[in-house]
C-alpha cells in the first residue's frame, strides 16, 4: 500500500461504533493505579483509558476520522466508565442497570450505520441489532484462534488479521475479509527515552491448555537458557499453589479414566463425588506454568507499560500462535518495529510482503538459528540498531492505522455495495 492516504477524505460521513472488552486483570490494575478515576465523568475516564493504549485504544477513531467517519469505541466491561455514562444519561433511574443494557443504550443513542462487534456475546449482539435500526452492517473480528461460538452467524462480515482464519471462516460459510494489524505513531510520544536495559524480551501468553501455544512454549523452552530471554506474561502470576491444584486435579482425572478403562459405566462414574466431573473434562489438567521457564518469567505488561518494555528492549522475540502456521499476522510485528526496536520473528511465507527479511526485521526458521541470530545481534549493536531503524521506517511508512483505515473503508464500502448488510431504517429523533 502506498503512503498516500489523503484522497479518501472527501467520503461522505458514516457513523461507526466499535464494541470491545479488555482483560479484567488489566482493567483492575488500570483503576487500582488511578484510585480517583472511577468517580470521574465518563469522558474523562474514557480519555484516560484510550491514552493508555490497551488493545486498539482509540486508534480507529483517530485513523478513520480523516476519511469522513464519526467513530465511537467502547470498552463495555470497563465498569466504572460505563456506569458513569449510565448515570450521566439518566439510565439508572434508581435501578442499577446491567452492563449489557448500558451498551445497548449507548449504541441506540449513537445510531451508527456500522457496528464493529469485537466480542462473542451472542445475546448482546441480538439485543443491539433488534434495538438499533440504523445499523446497516455488522462487522466481527477474530484472530488466528477462532472461538467456538455461533456469534459469527449474526454478523455480516468477519474481519481477521490471519489469512488462515479468513479461509476457515469462508469454508464454514461466513463472509470474511483480511485486515492487517497496524501501529499508531502517537504511542511514541507517550514513551520515556532511555537506554535499552533488556537484552531480549518476549511479551505474550503461554497458555498450556488447548492447542494454541504448545509449539510456542516448546520453542521458548529450547532457547531460553541460551538467550536469557525475559518473558513478560500473565503466566508469571501463577504460584506454587496453582501447581499443587493442577497436580491434584490431574490425579482425579486419571482415577476417573482408570475406572472407565476398567469397564465401570460412565453414568456410574458421573454419580461419584469429584470423579463424576473429572470424567467429563476434555483433557488432563496440566501445571499452569512450565517449571523450566519460571525463572525467565516477569509480570505481565499491558498498554503503555507494554510499549515501554518493547521500547526498552534491544531485541524483541515474536512467535506466532500455533494457529498461524503459514502467515505473519500478529500485532507484535508492528508494535515492536513501530517503537524502534529490533524484531526477531518466525519466518512466514508472506513476511516479505510486510518487511524485508534480515534488513527491516530478523527472521529465524528454527530454535538454533534463533539463538545464533539473537547472540549475533547482541554482539553487533550498530547493525542491530540499523535493522531496528529500517523496520521502524517501514512501519511508519506503510503499516500505521491510517493506512489500515483506508483498507477498512474499502472493505466497508464494498460490503455495503454488495448488499451484505441490511437497508437503512431511519431512527426517530
Amino acid at each position: 500500500m502506498s503512503g498516500d492516504i489523503g484522497d479518501a477524505s472527501a467520503h461522505i460521513t458514516m457513523k461507526l461504533l466499535k464494541i470491545t472488552t479488555a482483560y479484567p486483570k488489566y482493567l483492575k490494575r488500570f483503576y487500582d493505579r488511578r484510585p480517583l478515576l472511577a468517580s470521574r465523568p465518563f469522558a474523562e475516564q474514557k480519555t484516560a483509558l484510550d491514552h493508555d493504549a490497551f488493545g486498539w485504544g482509540d486508534f480507529w477513531s483517530h485513523a478513520m476520522g480523516p476519511l469522513g467517519y464519526e467513530v465511537l469505541e467502547l470498552t463495555i466491561n470497563a465498569e466504572p466508565q460505563q456506569r458513569a455514562w449510565a448515570e450521566e444519561n439518566g439510565l439508572s433511574g434508581g435501578v442499577v442497570a446491567d452492563l449489557k443494557q448500558i451498551a445497548v443504550e449507548q449504541v441506540r443513542q449513537f445510531r451508527p450505520e456500522i457496528l464493529w462487534y469485537d466480542d462473542t456475546d451472542v445475546e448482546l449482539l441480538r439485543r443491539i441489532r433488534s434495538s438499533v435500526p440504523s445499523i446497516r452492517l455488522v462487522l466481527g473480528w477474530v484472530g488466528s484462534a477462532i472461538p467456538s461460538t455461533d456469534v459469527w452467524g449474526h454478523m455480516d462480515l468477519v474481519l481477521s488479521c490471519a489469512p488462515e482464519s479468513v479461509t476457515a471462516m469462508e469454508e464454514a460459510g461466513y463472509p470474511a475479509a483480511h485486515l492487517h494489524h497496524g501501529f499508531d505513531p502517537r504511542i511514541n510520544a507517550r514513551l520515556a527515552d532511555g537506554s535499552k536495559r533488556i537484552d531480549c524480551s518476549f511479551i505474550g501468553q503461554l497458555v498450556r491448555t488447548g492447542q494454541v501455544h504448545r509449539q510456542r512454549e516448546q520453542f521458548i523452552e529450547m532457547i531460553a537458557g541460551q538467550t536469557g530471554i525475559e518473558i513478560f506474561s500473565p503466566s508469571a502470576a501463577f504460584s506454587w499453589q496453582d501447581d499443587v491444584k493442577a497436580v491434584l486435579k490431574a490425579g482425579v482425572y486419571r482415577s476417573a479414566h482408570a475406572l472407565k478403562a476398567a469397564g465401570l459405566p460412565t453414568p456410574v462414574i458421573k454419580a461419584l463425588p469429584l470423579l463424576g466431573a473429572a470424567v467429563q473434562w476434555p483433557a488432563e489438567p496440566v501445571r499452569p506454568v512450565n517449571r523450566r521457564l519460571r525463572r525467565f518469567l516477569r509480570p505481565a505488561v499491558f498498554g503503555l507499560e507494554m510499549f515501554q518494555v518493547l521500547r526498552d528492549s534491544k531485541i524483541t522475540l515474536n512467535i506466532h500462535a500455533d494457529s498461524s502456521p503459514r502467515f505473519a499476522s500478529n500485532m507484535r510485528l508492528f508494535e515492536t518495529t513501530g517503537v524502534g526496536t529490533c524484531l526477531i520473528t518466525d519466518w512466514k511465507e508472506n513476511l516479505h510482503e510486510l518487511f524485508v527479511p534480515d534488513k527491516e526485521v530478523v527472521t529465524y526458521r528454527n530454535a538454533q538459528e534463533c539463538v545464533e541470530k539473537v547472540q549475533w545481534l547482541l554482539d553487533h549493536p550498530r547493525e542491530r540498531e540499523e535493522i531496528a531503524a529500517a523496520g521502524m521506517a517501514r512501519t511508519l511508512r506503510e503499516h500505521t492505522f491510517a493506512h489500515r483505515a483506508v483498507e477498512l473503508d474499502r472493505i466497508i464500502r464494498t460490503a455495503l455495495a454488495k448488499g451484505r448488510g441490511r437497508s437503512v431504517i431511519p431512527c426517530a429523533d
